[in-house]
């Protein structure tokens, strides 16, 4: 069984820093189609593309770890995900798609035309919306028929007011991730035009975005009363923190200092918060049908995946930080100059 926890924790944090990185990555995708619709690119497209360029290929390696790992890890998640989110992930897919295809036409064509830009930019928006479909349905209530023919109460599910808030929270995270690590991104690169644009977006998304959480808290008692209540009574310390992280960086961005510090809350913020959810829910990963201490995969075939996946964060991690320190956090390169 500790197996099982050890290997939903390695998981977990893979999770966590897809969402952190691919959080920047989408939420500037956003905020490159804003800027040009608003005749605002000037200010800061060229700080974002500087980000981009070394970036955006190594987003997606965090998700495909997860999802190879919890299909080795707890093989049953397979056929009730792989059957209930066909449409959400096939749609993120898609999406995924189309901003790989930006990429490109961005890097080998002339220039930019709007009608891919409007696309790039709303993918961004619409693939975590689509992806956090998954820790809905994983509350429960939502799929219908046996292990034999499993079903999706599409309508159920499109009036579910926690569907909506988790779908909301989804999107106004990205935007609030991006733009804070963005905001710092402009204070190091000295460029003040981005930085007064990206710091009022970066105010401007805080407060919407503890709303619609305190949103998800209350619709979660209707959709799992047992999760909402273990999450309340357990694990309140963990949001505390979470809400104590998000005032001080809220704080700092305000009296307009230390911006890096600001950010590294801003991650605490989202930890705090995204692992009070997850230890929460534990044992069920997929609520009533998978718990990861009756569905995980024999000792043996445990133990390797925990090797092979804790090695691949100790490759990612530092391969992502070499790469920022090289290339995004280049003092030459953030200003500009190469």
């Amino acid at each position: 069984m500790i197996f099982a926890y050890i290997g939903i924790t390695v998981l977990w944090i893979f999770l966590f820093c897809y969402i952190i990185v691919a959080s920047i990555d989408f939420g500037a995708g956003f905020f490159t189609l804003h800027a040009k619709l608003t005749k605002q690119d000037k200010k800061i497209n060229h700080l974002i593309a500087r980000y981009l360029n070394p970036v955006w290929e190594v987003t997606n390696v965090f998700f495909v770890f997860f999802f190879v790992g919890m299909v080795g890890f707890f093989p049953d998640s397979a056929m009730y995900f792989g059957t209930v989110l066909l449409l959400p992930a096939s749609i993120a897919l898609i999406l995924l798609s189309i901003r790989g295809g930006f990429y490109a036409f961005e890097n080998y064509g002339p220039d930019t035309k709007l009608p891919w830009l409007a696309l790039y930019g709303l993918a961004g928006l619409f693939i975590p919306a689509a992806l956090a479909t998954t820790l809905t349905i994983s509350e429960g209530g939502y799929i219908t028929g046996s292990s034999n023919h499993l079903d999706l109460n599409w309508f159920e599910l499109l009036l579910s007011p926690y569907s909506w808030s988790v779908v909301f929270l989804a999107i106004i995270s990205v935007l609030y991730i991006s733009s804070g690590f963005l905001t710092y991104y402009a204070s190091k690169a000295n460029d003040k035009p981005a930085y007064d644009l990206l710091r009022y977006w970066f105010l401007f998304w805080g407060p919407p975005m503890i709303a619609i959480s305190l949103f998800v808290f209350l619709s979660l008692r209707l959709q799992n009363e047992t999760h909402f209540y273990t999450a309340v009574f357990d694990y309140w310390w963990m949001f505390a923190l979470s809400f104590l992280c998000f005032a001080g960086t809220m704080l700092l961005t305000l009296m307009k200092k230390w911006h890096g510090f600001a950010f590294v809350l801003v991650i605490l913020q989202m930890a705090f918060a995204f692992f009070g959810y997850g230890v929460s829910k534990l044992p069920y990963i997929l609520y009533p049908y998978i718990r990861i201490d009756e569905h995980v995969v024999n000792s043996g075939m445990a133990i390797a995946l925990i090797i092979a996946f804790i090695l691949g964060l100790l490759l990612l991690i530092p391969s992502l930080i070499l790469l920022l320190r090289l290339f995004v956090f280049d003092k030459k390169y953030v200003e500009g100059k190469k």
